[in-house]
């Protein structure tokens, strides 16, 4: 057991969260959860599981995720959603990690995202690099509200992975990002002032299918490629559709809540 902490951000996460702790355990010798207050089992779950459990109102993903700092005991940091598990080659290769004596200051794993149980690698999925284990005193989640990461100065990349249920059907390809993400950018856009036209949700879903269905690469992937590719269309068309809408229609724009963005 290694000198780490691992850190899981939280909200209604009753059916992911003890496996998350669990495959932490592996290799933290303590887990600390940050729980955005969860309405079901979320946090008598992980505080069975032997972590220890804050509660934070939700602040954004990069800002939330750095609260989890003030409650760790260690220098080193192992950040995890609850919807990933470590795989036995990640395991494998953190134990051989010296990490008195290592020039890193992060490192970073390679993220092998699912729909349901098929791994999925084309459109940009796969190797989807990104840094989740380093030091805090050195490196950290940007403070952005949305899509955070840690930045990869001074860090190595790892061969090996850390699996991402994604998503547990095709439906929710369209769903989620339909629900939340859409929205949530929407808002942002809204608030920093965007102005579009009438052209640009066509312009930017697209553009968004093109770079992922042929630059990516989402043609390699069959069906499940297709339909990726056409989620985060969708979701771009979206996001600036609401955008418009909301420069044009001002019974909606009343009707819409924009203090709720997270």
């Amino acid at each position: 057991m290694k000198a780490i902490s691992g850190i899981i951000t939280t909200l209604n996460e009753e059916q992911n969260i003890e496996a998350a702790i669990r495959s932490l355990q592996r290799v933290c010798n303590e887990v600390v959860v940050v729980d955005s207050c969860s309405t079901d089992r979320t946090v008598e779950i992980a505080t069975a599981c032997g972590a220890k459990v804050y509660t934070q109102s939700y602040l954004g993903d990069g800002i939330q995720k750095n609260v989890a700092l003030c409650y760790v005991s260690n220098v080193w940091v192992l950040s995890i959603d609850a919807d990933e598990r470590l795989t036995d080659e990640l395991v494998r290769t953190i134990e051989q990690i010296d990490f008195d004596t290592t020039p890193y200051g992060g490192f970073a794993v390679r993220r092998r995202n699912y729909v349901g149980s098929r791994w999925v690698k084309s459109c940009g999925w796969y190797p989807d690099y990104l840094v989740r284990l380093y030091r805090h005193d050195k490196l950290r989640f940007c403070e952005t509200k949305q899509h955070s990461h840690v930045p990869t100065e001074n860090s190595k990349r790892l061969k090996a992975d850390l699996i991402h249920y994604r998503y547990r059907n095709i439906g929710e390809l369209f769903a989620k990002p339909g629900r939340n993400y859409s929205s949530r950018g929407a808002k942002i856009l809204y608030l920093q002032g965007r102005r579009v036209n009438a052209f640009t949700p066509m312009w930017h879903g697209v553009s968004a299918f093109l770079v992922n269905y042929l630059l990516r690469g989402g043609w390699r992937g069959g069906v499940d490629g297709l339909t990726l590719s056409l989620a985060v269309a969708n979701n771009s068309y979206l996001k600036y559709a609401k955008v418009l809408e909301w420069q044009r229609d001002e019974q909606v724009r009343r009707e819409e809540n924009f203090d709720n963005v997270w």
